[in-house]
């Protein structure tokens, strides 16, 4: 049967089946079925719903309200706008001793040779010496930023300072028993939020006389007001 015939024998089966379905309906239904399939075949019953789906062409996204800053909040961001990529904090020089490397060590329950044995250490270690906990460096920033101290905040219009957490934390060289270790903190972004602001840094803590970082950390806080 060739393509065409097969076309036509198809159309004249289905209009068969359709008289036949007909015939069953009442003449209300009827007339309803007839017009929906005319709207069909017009192709305007498709068209309608493809219009009720798609917004209108004037209509326009609603957009978000503009976030409202209390005069504390908004005089800080235009200070700090104007220092970003720039650094906002060097800390104090900090001694990581081994006390208080075997303090953490207790705190944590770890305990590894590495860094509560000195004289294994010394024999087995490529360090030749004790070593600091990473997560000793990492607990140490609210101190070596001065997040802490009340008296020399590095924000004091903020009512409240809120750690949001870590975006990024890499540990380049190892902090050595006796070390000292600052931080320094460069401004990478300030965005407006409702209750303040939302600040990103990138903190380097430097170990003294030592070329390379103890670590490399992108903060991000908030400041309620």
């Amino acid at each position: 049967m060739k393509v065409a015939d097969l076309f036509k024998h198809r159309s004249t089966h289905d209009s068969k089946h359709q008289s036949e379905f007909m015939q069953w309906m009442s003449p209300t239904v009827r007339e309803y079925w007839g017009e929906f399939l005319n709207k069909a075949n017009n192709r305007q019953l498709f068209t309608r719903l493809r219009d009720l789906q798609q917004p209108a062409v004037n209509d326009e996204p609603p957009q978000p309200k503009p976030i409202e800053m209390k005069p504390e909040a908004a005089v800080l961001y235009s200070e700090l706008v104007e220092k970003i990529d720039t650094v906002i904090h060097t800390g104090d020089w900090i001694n990581v001793s081994q006390e208080r490397i075997n303090q953490f060590g207790q705190v944590t329950e770890d305990m590894q040779w590495i860094h509560t044995n000195p004289e294994r250490a010394e024999n087995e270690s490529p360090f030749k010496t004790t070593i600091a906990h990473g997560f000793l460096t990492l607990a140490l920033l609210p101190k070596m930023t001065d997040s802490v101290d009340p008296d020399n905040t590095l924000f004091p219009t903020a009512k409240m300072v809120v750690n949001l957490g870590l975006n990024q934390v890499r540990f380049p060289y190892p902090v050595k028993a006796g070390n000292n270790i600052r931080a320094v903190s460069t401004l990478s972004k300030v965005t407006p939020i409702r209750k303040g602001l939302e600040i990103e840094r990138e903190i380097k803590v430097e170990i003294e006389g030592v070329r390379r970082p103890a670590a490399v950390v992108v903060s991000v806080i908030q400041l309620h007001f």
